[in-house]
């Protein structure tokens, strides 16, 4: 089972409450300290917040999960509310938490009831971004000199974004742009189709973004250096449970250790998730594993014998 259980819904149930796992079907067994075999849980809710990497992975795992006979949901839904519901048991597992700096401020907050899974990719860096065609823009300290160009306004996306906050406390106070930008936030979907329409008509446009995004596999883009690193340096992607995630879910916490990708396996299942199969990210994650069974034997070992894409 796939469903996408929107932020109204959770809030409609108060966050509260542990969502009540129990196992059923086939376990997933992985040997335990005392030497019997433990078993999976089998029905998991994994966060998935509207930025390209987690849909891009989320959709990943929920069809490799499917195909292991688990029960999958998967809940979509704003970083801060996810990782409340990751403290009160409401979610399983988030598979994009993003540190030391982007999300330092939810970690602060819930990291000591969360378990860590581990780090799955180590180059992700928040970027303020222009088309290739601006050509007078290189670094953002020149944004000051072309600010009526751009209208004055920085494209943003979510307002509770750790991207939003970076860009909105640390580099624009700290290269003077503050007088001369508005940051306009919305969404990362909104963000994109501003970007677009302002490439298809070459006009200039500066957006907040990050590595890795689907936009860099439809688009001729230029991140502009950031001299005084005031946007953050490369950051690493997490895997992070709710408490006794590890003792529950002992066959996907192994396998989650031994996950690991890089930029052109990230750069290639986010355009299949979210461009050439936009309307359904979980085929475009499919056709990915399809192309990639070198991935699966690395992450699962023995375990990835027998599933078909």
């Amino acid at each position: 089972m796939y469903s996408h259980k929107h932020l109204t819904g959770l809030a409609a149930a108060g966050m509260s409450g542990a969502l009540l796992l129990t196992a059923c079907g086939d376990g997933q067994d992985l040997t335990g300290e005392n030497g019997e075999a433990a078993e999976d849980v089998q029905e998991i809710d994994l966060a998935m917040i509207a930025w390209d990497d987690s849909i891009a992975v989320t959709s990943m795992w929920a069809v490799i999960l499917e195909e292991k006979g688990y029960d999958v949901d998967i809940t979509e839904i704003d970083v801060a509310p996810a990782f409340q519901g990751l403290e009160n048991g409401d979610i399983d597992a988030y598979l994009g938490v993003w540190l030391p700096v982007t999300h330092e401020e939810y970690w602060e907050d819930y990291g000591e009831s969360l378990e860590s899974l581990g780090v799955w990719y180590d180059n992700a860096v928040l970027t303020l971004t222009v088309p290739s065609y601006m050509e007078d823009v290189d670094e953002i300290p020149d944004l000051v000199d072309h600010a009526d160009e751009f209208g004055n306004r920085i494209v943003g996306i979510d307002p509770g974004a750790g991207l939003t906050r970076v860009t909105e406390e640390e580099a624009m106070p700290g290269y003077g742009l503050e007088d001369d930008f508005e940051l306009v936030t919305s969404s990362d979907a909104a963000m994109q189709a501003e970007l677009s329409s302002a490439i298809a008509e070459e006009e200039p446009v500066v957006v907040t973004l990050w590595r890795p995004h689907s936009a860099y596999s439809q688009h001729d883009l230029k991140d502009l250096e950031d001299p005084a690193a005031y946007m953050g340096e490369a950051e690493d992607l997490h895997a992070v449970g709710r408490e006794g995630f590890r003792e529950d879910y002992p066959a996907l916490t192994g396998w989650i250790d031994e996950w690991d990708m890089s930029d052109a396996e990230l750069a290639d299942l986010a355009g299949l998730t979210l461009v050439e199969y936009e309307d359904d990210p979980k085929e475009g994650a499919r056709e990915w594993l399809r192309q990639n069974p070198d991935f699966l034997e690395l992450t699962l070992g023995e375990d990835a014998e027998g599933l078909e894409f």
